[in-house]
């Protein structure tokens, strides 16, 4: 059991780290994702850009260390959510198809891995400070949810519906 959670906690942190490299130095760079994300309606872009990559890369990295389990994947969780409403929701189910498919699973696998814990080999479980259970779920869901309302409602204000590319 507990080399499980750590091989799906490393596989989402990595998947995590490189998706927030990618924002960072990737394509477009931090320049090219501000205008992606304010294409999607979110006002400062520039700071939207920095915060996804500074959150994905920061939960990617307590993901593998298993540190704050559940906070990070509530970031994760977030990320996700904000993903999903902005960017993939209107185009249905399948990743195919740019859908939330990929996203769904992503935040889904995160609060199961909030409810069961990070494990034994895990900083957490090393300083004896894990959350799992229902709280590290309620964490995991709760805190992602609250996090992507809060965004959504400070920064949100959709255009026309046209995301640049």
């Amino acid at each position: 059991m507990d080399a499980a959670l750590l091989l799906v906690r490393v596989v989402v942190g990595v998947t995590m780290i490189l998706h927030g490299v990618n924002h960072w130095i990737g394509g477009g760079k931090i320049a090219g994702t501000a205008g992606w994300f304010e294409g999607l309606g979110l006002r400062h872009g520039v700071l939207q850009a920095w915060a996804s990559v500074v959150t994905e890369i920061g939960a990617g990295v307590l993901l593998v260390l298993g540190l704050f389990t559940p906070l990070a994947c509530a970031a994760v969780v977030s990320v996700m959510l904000v993903a999903a409403f902005l960017a993939h929701r209107k185009n249905g189910f399948f990743v195919m198809r740019d859908g939330y498919e990929y996203v769904l699973l992503l935040a889904a696998v995160c609060v199961a891995l909030g409810i069961l814990g990070p494990g034994l080999l895990s900083v957490d479980s090393a300083f004896d400070i894990e959350v799992a259970g229902w709280p590290g779920g309620a964490i995991s869901l709760g805190v992602g949810v609250v996090a992507t309302v809060a965004l959504l409602a400070a920064t949100w204000r959709p255009t026309s519906g046209r995301a640049r590319p």
